[in-house]
C-alpha cells in the first residue's frame, strides 16, 4: 500500500497535538503494556485473541498489523470500528452482554485516548530483554543510598508521595531478621544492634544473617513451594515417598550461595551434567517431585501424559513466570503459547525414567519409585571423610581410639538415606494431544523445543535435552536469560517487600500486572546475572536501601494516594508464614532444636486426622524425642492431611506451583495457637524460661516475657491486662491443683509443691496469650 506523504505528516501531527494536550493537563503519557494491553488482555483476547481455533470473526487484537488491517484506524474514531462497537448500544456493544465482561468509563477513555494518540503497540514487556536504563535523577538528594533507592523515589516524587520515616532499631532487626532467617532476633542481639552506633551497623548484621544456616533454611521454605515438594506422593492413597535429600540440597544450595544458573542445571538436568556428582543426582530428583500413582489397575498412558503436562506446567511458572499449562488442550487464550509450544517443552522430559512405579510402587509407606540411590548429606559426606581419615591416622596400637572412629563411621553410615534422582532413557514419543486427550493419537509428533514465538534452542546434539533447556533457561544474551532473572528478583522482592514490582508473581504473561517499577525490575535482572546470579548479592542489595528500612505505619495521606503499596512509599506488615509462626513460638520458649538437614520430622497433630487416608491405612506416630521441636522447613509434608497448623496459617498442599501463600484470617488460627499440643508444650516451656529469671516481681517478669517474645517492654495498659489474667489464672490454679496439673500435662505427686504446680500454670496462660498476640505473628 502506497502512503501519501502529506497524509502521513498531517497524522502524526494530530497526534503529537493529542499527546502534548494530554501531558499538559496533567495526565501521564500512555504505556500500552501498563495502560493498554491488561484492558485488552482481560476484556477482547478471548474471542479475538492467538487462539485460532476460538477466534471470532477471525479477528483479533494482539497482533498489531491484523487490528489496524480490520478495525483500529490510529488517530481516526469514526473510522475505528473497534472503537464504534465499544460505546454501541447493548445488543451490538462490545465485549456483548453474555460474556459476562464490561468495559469501565475508565477503559473507554483510555482505549479512546489511545487511538487519538496512534494506536501504537508495543511487544510484551517479559519477552523484551532486559535493557539497562539511566538512574534517574530525584529531588531529595539525601534518603537514596543506593540505585534501587533513587528508582522508587523518582516515581514516588512523580506521584507527589514522600518516603515513610525509618523505622526503629528493633523493628528493623526483627524484619530483616524474620525476612533472612525465619526466625526472631535474640535478646542478645537486639541489645548489641541497639548498642552498635557505627554507620555500618546494619550491614554487619545483614552479613551475619546471609552467613547463618537459618538463611538457607528460610529460602527453601519458598523455593519449596515453587517446585511443590513433599513427602508424600498425592494421588490416591498418598503414600509416602523417600525426597527428604532434595530438600537438603536446596538449603545447602542456598547458604553456599551455589549460582542460580548452576542451581538450574543440577535441578533439571543434574544427570546429564559431565562427572555428575552425588549432589547433582540429588538435585535431579526435582523432576522427580510431581504427583504419582500407585492405584491398582491406573492406565499407564494416562498417568504419563498427566506426568508430562504436571512438569510442563511447573518448569514453565518456576522459571519463566508463565502459564503454558493453559495450552495443554488449546491454543492459550491470552499468550502466545501454542499448544504444540506446550508437548514440544514436554518432549523435553520425554527421557525421564518415572514408568518403574507403575510395575513396583506399592501400598508400602514408603513406596518404591526407582530409580531411587541411597546418599548421605554433603555435610554427612565431609564427616565421614574427616572420620576416615583419622582412622587413618590413628595410632595401630590404639585399639580404643580406632573402634570409637569406626562406630561413628558406621552410625554415619546407616542414617544414608533413599532419595528419588532423574535417570536418562531412550525418550519416549511425544505426541500433541488434540483437546488434551490422551486417547487420541492423532496429533503430530513433536520434538523438544522451546516456544516458537520465542526462537530457536541452541542444541548440542541432533535432539536438544533438559540440559540445553536449563542452558537456555539461564543464557541473557541468545536464551531467556533475562526473563528468568526477572522472574527471580520479583519473587526476592516479593519476599523483603511484602509485594512484587509486578504483584502477579506467576504470571508474566497477558493476564499478569506490568511492573509498576518496569526500569527497577530490568535493573534488578541485569544485576543478578552480571553478578554471577549472585542470589546473596541480589537479597543483600534489597535490604540495603533506604526504601527497606521504612516504617510501615505510613501517614493517612501516603495510606489515601497509595493505599495498596504500589510506589514503596512505605514497608509492610503481614503475617509471618506458617512455618515461622511455629519457628518464632519454639525459638522464644527455648525449645527450638537447630539441628540441619536429615529426615523429615513429624510433630504432635491431632489423633485420627488420617482416619481417611487408606492404600493402606495408617496412624500418624510423632516423633518422641527432641526431633519434634525441629523448625518448620524439615516438617513432614503430607499432601492430602497437611498439618493441620500448617494448614491455619496457608501453608499450601504443594500439589501444584505456589507462588504466593493466601493470608486468611479466621478462628482456625487462633484456637491452633492457643490449643495445638506444640504451641501448649512452647507456652509452658516460655513460662519456665520467664520464672527461671531471679526476679519474683510480676511486671519484671512481664518485662522479660515480652524482651524474649517481641523485644520490647510492655505498655501501661499491656501490664494491666496481663496481670489481671496472670492473677485470675493464679487464683484458679491454687483452688484447682488438678487442674493446673492438666493443663501442663504433668502427674502429681505428693511432693509436688502445689503453689509452684499453679504459678508455672498461671504463667502459661499468660505465655498462651502472648502467642496470641498480633504483633508476635506478624512482620512489620
Amino acid at each position: 500500500m502506497q502512503i501519501n506523504p502529506n497524509r502521513l505528516l498531517s497524522f502524526l501531527a494530530a497526534t503529537l497535538i493529542v499527546t502534548f494536550c494530554h501531558v499538559a493537563m496533567g495526565e501521564k503519557p500512555l504505556d500500552y503494556n501498563r495502560d493498554v494491553r491488561p484492558i485488552l488482555s482481560e476484556n477482547c483476547f478471548y474471542c479475538h485473541g492467538p487462539d485460532p481455533e476460538h477466534r471470532e470473526a477471525d479477528l483479533r487484537f494482539d497482533e498489531e498489523e491484523a487490528a489496524k488491517d480490520y478495525a483500529i484506524v490510529p488517530g481516526d474514531l469514526e473510522s475505528s470500528e473497534f472503537y464504534q462497537r465499544i460505546i454501541a448500544d447493548p445488543d451490538t456493544r462490545m465485549p456483548p452482554v453474555k460474556s459476562g465482561k464490561k468495559l469501565s468509563a475508565e477503559h473507554i477513555a483510555t482505549l479512546k485516548r489511545w487511538i487519538e494518540e496512534g494506536a501504537q503497540y508495543e511487544k510484551h514487556w517479559a519477552y523484551v530483554p532486559p535493557k539497562p536504563h539511566p538512574v534517574p535523577d530525584v529531588q531529595d538528594k539525601d534518603w537514596p543510598t543506593s540505585d534501587i533507592d533513587r528508582f522508587l523515589l523518582a516515581k514516588m516524587e512523580a506521584e507527589g508521595l514522600s518516603p515513610s520515616p525509618e523505622a526503629d532499631k528493633t523493628t528493623l532487626l526483627r524484619r530483616v531478621t524474620f525476612d533472612l532467617t525465619g526466625l526472631p532476633p535474640t535478646a542478645e542481639e537486639v541489645k548489641a544492634f541497639q548498642d552498635d552506633m557505627s554507620p555500618d551497623a546494619f550491614e554487619k548484621v545483614v552479613d551475619r544473617l546471609l552467613a547463618s544456616d537459618r538463611y538457607g533454611e528460610r529460602m527453601a521454605i519458598y523455593w519449596l513451594d515453587l517446585v511443590r515438594f513433599a513427602d508424600t506422593v498425592g494421588y490416591h492413597g498418598d503414600q509416602d515417598h523417600n525426597i527428604s535429600p532434595y530438600r537438603d540440597y536446596v538449603l545447602d544450595a542456598f547458604n553456599s550461595n551455589l549460582p542460580f544458573d548452576q542451581f538450574t542445571r543440577e535441578q533439571l538436568a543434574g544427570d546429564l551434567l559431565p562427572d555428575s556428582t552425588i549432589d547433582q543426582k540429588i538435585a535431579s530428583g526435582y523432576n522427580r517431585l510431581l504427583q504419582t500413582t500407585h492405584e491398582g489397575g491406573l492406565q499407564e498412558k494416562e498417568y504419563l501424559a498427566i506426568y508430562a503436562a504436571d512438569r510442563v506446567r511447573n518448569v514453565s511458572q518456576v522459571w519463566m513466570g508463565a502459564t503454558v499449562g493453559c495450552a495443554q488442550c488449546h491454543t492459550h487464550k491470552y499468550d502466545p503459547y501454542t499448544i504444540d509450544d506446550f508437548y514440544s517443552l514436554a518432549a523435553f522430559f520425554a527421557d525421564v525414567d518415572e514408568a518403574q512405579h507403575f510395575k513396583v510402587g506399592t501400598n508400602a509407606l514408603p513406596t518404591k519409585r526407582p530409580p531411587e540411590i541411597k546418599v548421605l548429606s554433603q555435610r554427612e559426606r565431609a564427616e565421614l571423610a574427616k572420620l576416615e581419615a583419622e582412622l587413618k591416622e590413628a595410632p595401630s596400637e590404639n585399639k580404643a581410639e580406632t573402634e570409637r572412629i569406626q562406630k561413628q563411621i558406621e552410625i554415619l553410615n546407616k542414617s544414608a538415606r533413599l532419595t528419588m534422582v532423574t535417570q536418562a532413557i531412550k525418550p519416549r514419543e511425544m505426541r500433541v494431544l488434540p483437546r488434551g486427550n490422551w486417547l487420541d493419537d492423532s496429533g503430530e509428533i513433536v520434538s523438544p523445543a522451546i516456544p516458537t514465538f520465542m526462537g530457536n534452542i541452541d542444541a548440542q546434539q541432533d535432539r536438544a535435552t533438559r540440559l540445553d533447556l536449563a542452558n537456555w533457561l539461564t543464557d541473557p544474551e541468545s536464551g531467556s536469560g533475562g526473563l528468568t532473572a526477572r522472574v527471580f528478583a520479583n519473587r526476592v522482592w516479593y519476599l523483603l517487600y511484602g509485594v512484587g514490582l509486578s504483584s502477579s508473581l506467576g504470571d508474566f504473561g497477558g493476564q499478569g500486572e506490568p511492573p509498576v517499577h518496569p526500569e527497577l525490575l530490568d535493573h534488578l535482572a541485569i544485576e543478578f546475572y552480571e553478578n554471577g546470579w549472585d542470589v546473596k548479592q541480589l537479597v543483600k542489595s534489597m535490604v540495603m536501601t533506604s526504601a527497606y528500612k521504612q516504617s510501615s505505619f505510613a501517614s493517612a495521606q501516603t495510606r489515601e494516594r497509595d493505599p495498596y503499596n504500589r510506589f514503596y512509599s512505605h514497608q509492610t506488615r503481614h503475617r509471618l508464614p506458617a512455618e515461622m509462626i511455629r519457628d518464632n513460638a519454639l525459638a522464644v520458649s527455648g525449645l527450638l532444636n537447630l539441628e540441619y538437614g536429615g529426615p523429615s520430622v513429624k510433630p504432635y497433630q491431632p489423633t485420627g486426622y488420617y482416619r481417611h487416608l487408606n492404600f493402606p491405612q495408617r496412624k500418624y506416630r510423632e516423633d518422641k524425642n527432641e526431633q519434634q521441636w525441629r523448625r518448620g522447613v524439615y516438617v513432614h509434608w503430607q499432601r492430602q492431611f497437611l498439618h493441620p497448623s500448617l494448614k491455619a496459617f496457608d501453608a499450601p498442599s504443594r500439589e501444584e506451583c505456589t507462588v504466593e501463600r493466601a493470608r486468611s484470617n479466621t478462628p482456625l488460627a487462633a484456637l491452633a495457637l492457643l490449643n495445638d499440643p506444640t504451641y501448649i508444650e512452647a507456652a509452658r516451656q516460655f513460662a519456665t524460661r520467664i520464672l527461671s529469671s531471679e526476679a519474683s516481681d510480676d511486671e519484671v517478669r512481664l518485662n522479660r516475657a515480652y524482651m524474649l517474645a517481641l523485644s520490647r517492654v510492655p505498655n501501661t495498659d499491656e501490664i494491666k491486662v496481663l496481670s489481671q489474667i496472670l492473677n485470675e489464672n493464679r487464683e484458679i490454679y491454687r483452688k484447682d491443683t488438678e487442674a493446673a496439673a492438666k493443663l501442663l500435662e504433668i502427674g502429681l505427686k505428693p511432693s509436688d509443691d502445689a503453689i509452684e504446680v499453679a504459678e508455672l500454670a498461671a504463667w502459661t496462660q499468660v505465655a498462651r496469650v502472648i502467642f496470641n498476640l498480633d504483633e508476635f505473628i506478624t512482620r512489620n
